[in-house]
């Protein structure tokens, strides 16, 4: 499988490229700004969009959403419970004191347990709420891309709209643990890790 990571916009947000190696199918994880850096990578690996998921819709990760689903003309795919972000994904971001972004159109929702196909390849979907209501996972082969549920020694947020410490907690120890100590860990920001690390040494999950 093809992994390329696009760093982007003002909050460094980690936008994942998947693409099948034998179709040249790709996905787009995450696209929250940057969208003709985004689409520049992926006309340089010579895949080919057949869709965008995002793992929730906080401003961050959406805001090149709009831009490269009408560039590839392919579906935007989300949880539902995250779909009210969608909508005032703009007074998020003036609220941090930066730009409007554009509006995306949600073309399917996503829901726990759902496999998504993408070449040969299978992505299961995890819903994972906590750092927001919709908040999913998408795991594949070995690697899973868990948004802001987890981050390398640390965990998500839990203070906007529709977050709790708690149910994130439960979401980690009881969705992503189970994956196995060796599954690779791509947060929404900074740096990989593996469920193993994140068990053994993350101080909220020790």
């Amino acid at each position: 499988m093809i992994i390329k990571n696009v760093v982007v916009g003002p909050l460094d947000v980690n936008c994942y490229i998947l693409g099948c190696e034998d179709t040249k199918m790709a996905a787009i994880i995450d696209p929250g700004d940057n969208a003709d850096e985004i689409i520049q990578a992926i006309d340089n690996e010579g895949l080919r969009p057949e869709f965008i998921i995002n793992t929730h819709a906080h401003f961050d990760h959406i805001g090149g959403v709009k831009t490269i689903q009408e560039h590839f003309k392919i579906e935007f795919l989300l949880h539902k419970g995250d779909s009210f972000l969608v909508e005032n994904a703009s007074e998020q971001a003036t609220a941090f004191g930066l730009s409007p972004i554009p509006k995306p159109d949600i073309n399917k929702f996503v829901n726990d347990g759902d496999k998504i196909s993408l070449g040969d390849k299978i992505i299961n979907v995890i819903h994972t709420p906590g750092h927001s209501p919709g908040g999913v996972c998408y795991h594949i082969d070995n690697s899973v891309f868990v948004g802001d549920t987890m981050f390398a020694s640390s965990i998500g947020r839990t203070d906007l709209p529709g977050g709790s410490y708690e149910t994130l907690i439960n979401s980690i120890k009881e969705r992503l643990f189970p994956l196995g100590d060796s599954t690779i860990v791509y947060p929404g920001h900074g740096p990989s890790t593996t469920i193993e690390s994140e068990r053994e040494h993350n101080p909220f999950l020790t």
